[in-house]
C-alpha cells in the first residue's frame, strides 16, 4: 500500500473533480475503505453541499504517509516528484475551507508557508520544488473559486450536466493541470471560449464561472492577491444593440467620430484588465463588418477606437456565446468561417433542460429547488413543495420545457405570484383556440411544430433531421412564424 497509495493520491490531486473517472481514482486510493456514493457530484435537494467522505478519508491517511516519505527522502530512498504532488494534495485539502471562505484576509498564508517549509526543507538534502510557494498558494485559491463557481451554479445530477461541469473545469485549467500549473496559467487569456446551446440554458452562467475563476497572482510581501481594480467581467448582449453601438461599446470612440459622439468613450476591450473577461452574448447576431474587426483583435490582440488611428492592445480574455447553428450561418454567408475557427479552440455546449430530464428525470426536483431558492431565498423551504405540486398537477407529464431554465424560472415566479402558469405554446397567437376551432392552415401547424422542436434541440440542423425537412425550410418557417 505504501507504494500504490501515493501514486493514487497524486493522480487524484490532478484529476478533474467533475469527471466520471474521479470516483474510480478515489476507490484506487482507498481500496476497502472506499465509501460508495453517487458518481455524479452535484448540488442535491437532500444535501446541498454533497460532501464526499472519501476526500477526508484520503486526507487522514495521507498525513502519516507523507511523514514516512519525508523520512525516506532524507536517505534518498523515495521519489521526490511523487512526494511533492502528494504534499500539494495534502496542503490544498488542509486549507480548503480557508480558501473557499476567503474574504480578503490572507493572513493564513504564513501558516501555509510554514507547512510548505516543513515538508520541503528536508534536513541534509536539497530538493528543488517544481512550483514556488506563492504560485501554488495562488493556484489553490483558483481551484477553490473554480470549484464553487461550477458546483454552486451549474445544477443537475444528469450526465449532460456532469459533462458540462467537467467541460467548464477544462476550459479553466485545460485537461492537464500539471502543465497548467507549470506554464499555461500565463496563457489562458489568449484562448477565446465559445459557448453554444439553446436559448435559456445558462450560457452566461458558464461565462461567469470561467471569468470568475481566472488565475490571480499572489504577492507574499503584501500578503495579498493582485486583483483587478473595479469591474473585471464585461457582458455585451449583441442582439440588443445596433451595429454602430456594438462597435462603439467594444472598441470605444473618439469625440466627433459620428453624430452624437460628444466625448471620447473607452470601449470594453480597453476597460477590461489583463485578468478580466469580455463576454459577447448572441455572437450570431453580429454583422459581418464587425466580425472582420473582431477577427483582427483575435489575430493580433490589437484594435482602434472608432474615429481613431492609434492602435490599442486587448489584454483580457474573450468569451462568446450563441444559440445559433454556426455551421448553417457560415453556409448562408452570415458568419465568417475564419472567425469561427479562431473561436472554436475551446468549445462548450450547454445542454437543454429536456436533455437533462431525459437522462435523469429525478434531477427536476434539484433544478426546481435551485430556481425556487434563487427566487425567494429563505422562503424556499415552504415554497418549493407548493410549486412542485402545482407543476405536477397542471402541466402535462413529460413537458419538454422549450424555454429551458429561463422558462422554469418564470414558471416558479408565476406560480408563487398567481398560482398559475401558462406555457407560451398555449398562448401564442391563440394557437390552441384556433386549433380547436379548426381555423389553422397546414403551414401554420407545421411552423408552430417546427418552433416547438427547435425550442427543444436549439439547432436548425437537428430540427430539420427530426422533421425530415431541409434545414433552410425549417429556418424560414421558424423565423417567419
Amino acid at each position: 500500500m505504501a507504494s500504490t497509495f501515493p501514486k493514487a493520491v497524486a493522480a487524484l490531486a490532478y484529476a478533474n473533480p467533475f469527471s466520471a473517472e474521479r470516483v474510480e481514482m478515489e476507490r484506487a486510493a482507498l481500496g476497502s475503505e472506499f465509501v460508495p456514493g453517487d458518481p455524479i457530484w452535484s448540488v442535491s435537494v437532500a444535501d446541498p453541499d454533497r460532501v464526499r467522505p472519501n476526500i477526508w478519508r484520503i486526507q487522514k491517511k495521507l498525513e502519516p504517509e507523507l511523514d514516512a516519505m519525508r523520512e525516506r527522502l532524507k536517505r534518498a530512498e523515495s521519489d521526490f516528484a511523487l512526494y511533492e504532488e502528494c504534499v500539494h494534495s495534502f496542503l490544498y485539502q488542509r486549507y480548503y475551507t480557508q480558501f473557499a471562505g476567503a474574504t480578503g484576509n490572507w493572513a493564513f498564508y504564513r501558516k501555509f508557508a510554514a507547512d510548505w517549509a516543513y515538508y520541503f526543507d528536508i534536513p541534509g538534502k536539497r530538493y528543488q520544488t517544481a512550483l514556488p510557494v506563492e504560485h501554488f498558494f495562488a493556484c489553490c485559491w483558483q481551484l477553490a473559486r473554480a470549484f464553487h463557481r461550477i458546483f454552486d451554479h451549474i445544477i443537475g445530477s444528469s450526465r449532460p450536466a456532469a459533462r458540462l461541469r467537467a467541460s467548464i473545469w477544462e476550459s479553466i485549467f485545460t485537461c492537464d493541470l500539471r502543465r497548467y500549473r507549470r506554464t499555461l496559467w500565463r496563457k489562458m487569456g489568449d484562448f477565446p471560449t465559445l459557448i453554444t446551446g439553446p436559448s435559456g440554458t445558462g450560457k452566461e452562467l458558464v461565462a461567469r464561472a470561467i471569468a470568475g475563476a481566472r488565475y490571480l497572482p499572489f504577492n507574499p510581501s503584501r500578503i495579498a492577491f493582485d486583483q483587478p481594480k473595479g469591474e473585471s467581467f464585461f457582458a455585451v448582449n449583441l442582439a440588443a444593440l445596433s451595429p454602430s453601438l456594438i462597435e462603439s461599446e467594444l472598441f470605444g470612440h473618439k469625440r466627433g467620430s459620428f453624430t452624437g459622439a460628444i466625448a471620447d468613450r473607452i470601449g470594453w476591450l480597453e476597460a477590461c484588465p489583463r485578468d478580466g473577461s469580455v463576454f459577447l452574448d448572441e455572437l450570431g447576431e453580429m454583422e459581418l463588418p464587425i466580425q472582420v474587426k473582431l477577427l483582427r483583435v483575435m489575430e493580433t490582440r490589437e484594435y482602434a477606437a472608432v474615429g481613431d488611428t492609434a492602435r490599442k492592445r486587448f489584454e483580457g480574455k474573450l468569451i462568446a456565446a450563441t444559440n445559433r447553428d454556426l455551421a448553417t450561418e457560415i453556409t448562408a454567408g452570415r458568419f465568417r468561417e475564419d472567425l469561427y475557427y479562431r473561436l472554436c479552440a475551446d468549445l462548450i455546449r450547454t445542454p437543454s433542460l429536456a436533455e437533462q430530464l431525459d437522462d435523469a428525470p429525478a434531477s427536476f426536483d434539484e433544478l426546481l429547488l435551485y430556481m425556487t431558492r434563487r427566487t425567494v431565498g429563505e422562503e424556499a423551504g415552504s415554497a418549493f413543495p407548493a410549486v412542485l405540486s402545482w407543476i405536477a398537477n397542471h402541466l402535462p407529464k413529460g413537458y419538454r420545457w422549450p424555454g429551458n431554465y429561463r422558462e422554469l424560472e418564470q414558471c416558479v415566479r408565476n406560480v408563487l405570484i398567481r398560482q398559475s402558469y401558462e406555457p407560451l405554446a398555449n398562448t401564442a397567437d391563440g394557437f390552441h383556440d384556433r386549433y380547436n376551432r379548426g381555423e389553422l392552415t397546414a403551414d401554420e401547424v407545421l411552423s408552430h411544430y417546427a418552433k416547438l422542436v427547435y425550442g427543444q434541440c436549439g439547432s436548425y440542423v437537428e430540427t430539420a433531421r427530426r422533421l425530415g425537412l431541409d434545414r433552410r425550410t425549417v429556418k424560414a418557417r421558424i423565423e417567419n412564424a
